[in-house]
């Protein structure tokens, strides 16, 4: 039996009819306005489009609804040559990005985004914050005041301010992706749509590159300050533990900032364990920081190749060094593209699974890897 007032009762069924028919003869509506009219609150409105949506009567997009035959319509009448295969078309609407960084890995991204919100007929919205920032909430809401309709975000989420992200991103009804990070939110640890590089299998690459060479001792030194450091130091360990090499007995050193005081004596650090314990290859993280150890290692009477073989996790500024660094180049302008393509799946279909994307790097060979030198 139906209660006057629950989800499915005649009040409700009546309400829906009247959002059913404002959507039929406005084309679009949006949940907040309707609510108002309606003198209801605006999750009533959500739900009943939800429902609305799920009986096939009309289209859910981000903040309202479309009628069938205004997307339909909007589809079919669509120029083909605006919107590449497998694009999803979206025309008007604003994306807010924020990342840790505006002048280190996050500008190529950057391109990639600018890219694919131009060939979607978005608008893009950029701001930085900082590696580590103790609430980056100020800045999402920034964005939000300027006008965004969808978020791509690098937020921190780790300590402190990762729990104030995360504790955000359960509550946020605003579509996001994130790039380079993953989260998980909420009560029922939901997951939040993404876009990641493989790190992991980007560092195996690397050390599948030594050991064709015939590397049998190869080393890391990572940049402690990366988000991704986890992932790296973890690839580089399962892949030498598959491949039966030592990793007790080669380097394996944290290198702090560059502008920190200790980052000097790390990089002198790194190169005294070279030669302590014969490590032959050696993956450092990131390029300039395997730039200094090339550098210190010359100093130090060491070549490279011959000596050392040295590769980069970056790719950036490798192919200046001299000798050209062997590097792993994270696909940083893809996933820029990715990311927006989520968001625009997103914002057409909110009802759609939650997606986390993982795009592998690629691998460069040059003249700072070669065979070990034979005693």
């Amino acid at each position: 039996m139906d209660v006057v007032g629950q989800p499915g009762g005649p009040v409700a069924g009546s309400r829906r009819a009247e959002v059913l028919a404002a959507v039929a003869e406005r084309g679009m509506i949006r949940v907040t306005d309707l609510a108002r009219e309606l003198g209801v609150t605006p999750v009533t409105v959500r739900r009943d489009v939800a429902e609305l949506a799920d009986a096939g009567l009309v289209r859910r997009v981000h903040g309202g609804a479309t009628a069938i035959e205004t997307a339909d319509q909007h589809r079919s009448t669509t120029p083909s040559s605006r919107v590449a295969p497998g694009r999803v078309p979206v025309v008007g609407g604003a994306v807010g990005m924020l990342v840790p960084s505006l002048d280190y890995y996050w500008p190529d991204v950057a391109r990639g985004v600018e890219e694919e919100t131009r060939a979607l007929g978005l608008r893009m919205a950029l701001r930085g914050s900082v590696y580590e920032a103790a609430d980056e909430r100020g800045d999402v809401q920034r964005l939000l005041e300027g006008g965004a309709d969808g978020l791509l975000l690098a937020p921190t989420v780790t300590g402190p301010g990762g729990d104030l992200m995360r504790a955000w991103l359960a509550e946020t009804e605003v579509p996001v992706v994130l790039m380079e990070r993953n989260a998980v939110v909420g009560d029922e640890r939901r997951a939040v749509e993404s876009v990641t590089t493989d790190h992991r299998g980007g560092i195996a690459m690397a050390v599948h590159h030594f050991t064709s060479l015939g590397h049998r001792r190869i080393g890391v030194a990572l940049s402690q300050h990366s988000p991704h450091v986890g992932q790296l130091h973890a690839g580089w360990h399962a892949a030498c533990t598959d491949l039966g090499l030592d990793t007790a007995g080669v380097v394996d050193l944290p290198v702090p900032d560059r502008p920190d005081p200790g980052f000097t004596a790390a990089i002198e650090a790194v190169v005294d364990a070279v030669l302590a314990t014969g490590t032959t290859a050696l993956i450092v993280h990131s390029d300039p920081e395997a730039l200094r150890v090339v550098q210190r290692a010359a100093e130090r009477g060491l070549s490279v190749p011959g000596d050392l073989s040295v590769l980069a996790y970056d790719d950036q500024v490798a192919p200046l060094a001299t000798p050209a660094l062997s590097a792993v180049r994270p696909p940083r302008r893809t996933i820029g593209r990715t990311a927006v393509s989520l968001l625009a799946a997103r914002m057409a279909d909110p009802g759609r699974p939650v997606h986390r994307v993982q795009v592998s790097p690629t691998l460069k060979v040059r003249s700072s890897s070669g065979p070990p030198r034979t005693t």
